[in-house]
């Protein structure tokens, strides 16, 4: 049986056993009463997941909200940092750079299918150390043939590598419910907003327009994970009504807030990862 254990109390999320053995793939469980883990990285990627609860992982790049049905996926040697949003039970592969050809070189939020939860499930039934040439080998092995062919969920908050825009993203976060115009914040960069407007469509990719609303969904996530009311998210995060935060979900994420933890996630919009050519 896993035991409970605080993020304080373990320090960084990472045993070296889990990296330093020859497997292609080894598989961890931990549950957490809540906290957080220092920046760290692994040497190996790692397929971050919550058997029931939501955490929130964040890079230098941006950060993810990550609901039972959701994971992460964590490239080599990135530096992040997870904070558990309640209590987590959290489930992970770490694969092996070479094991894992052709999958995302960058973070990013992927759907976890039902067959991927189940391999999961069934290598953590495993040995740590276990026989690659058995039964525990031929389902690692499936593990990372079905990660190649996993969707990704468009939802992502990139983070500016500017740092004075890294900084305004920042304070953005910290008031979820700030209705800053881009003219305001310019004045207060001592810059126009034609000027700010330019380099954070450079920086992040979307307009500041979209990223401010990009943010207020990944703050939605957190509180409707720990079923905050509708009603109460709205209003943390400025809207005038539950209505119109509820359409503002829906149009980004294709169902209602509710229904974002059910499992009922087939019109997110999303893109397939590909196997590698």
């Amino acid at each position: 049986m896993n035991q409970t254990i605080s993020v304080e109390a373990m320090g960084i999320a990472h045993d070296d056993e889990y990296q330093t053995l020859p497997h292609p793939v080894t598989a961890k469980a931990r549950n957490y009463r809540g906290g957080e883990t220092p920046v760290h990285s692994h040497p190996r990627a790692q397929l971050l997941y919550a058997g029931s609860g939501v955490m929130r992982v964040e890079t230098e790049a941006g950060c993810w909200v990550v609901p039972p049905v959701r994971g992460v996926w964590i490239p080599a040697a990135t530096a992040h940092r997870v904070i558990m949003l309640g209590a987590v039970e959290m489930r992970t592969l770490y694969i092996r750079p070479d094991a894992a050809p052709g999958l995302p070189e960058q973070c990013c939020l992927i759907e976890v299918s039902p067959l991927l939860r189940a391999l999961i499930l069934a290598l953590l039934d495993e040995p740590l150390a276990y026989d690659r040439t058995g039964r525990a080998g031929q389902i690692a092995a499936l593990a990372l043939s079905e990660l190649r062919f996993l969707k990704i969920p468009a939802l992502h908050l990139p983070m500016p590598a500017d740092q004075r825009l890294h900084r305004l993203c920042q304070q953005q976060i910290a008031r979820p419910d700030s209705r800053d115009t881009l003219e305001t914040l310019a004045g207060q960069q001592a810059t126009s907003s034609r000027t700010l407007a330019r380099q954070f469509q450079r920086e992040t990719g979307m307009s500041f327009r979209q990223w401010r609303q990009q943010a207020s969904l990944v703050e939605a996530l957190g509180h409707l994970a720990n079923n905050m009311p509708v009603a109460l998210v709205a209003e943390k995060l400025g809207y005038r009504s539950a209505s119109a935060f509820t359409a503002m979900f829906r149009r980004s994420l294709g169902v209602e807030p509710r229904r974002y933890f059910s499992g009922e996630l087939a019109d997110v919009p999303s893109s397939p990862l590909q196997p590698p050519s």
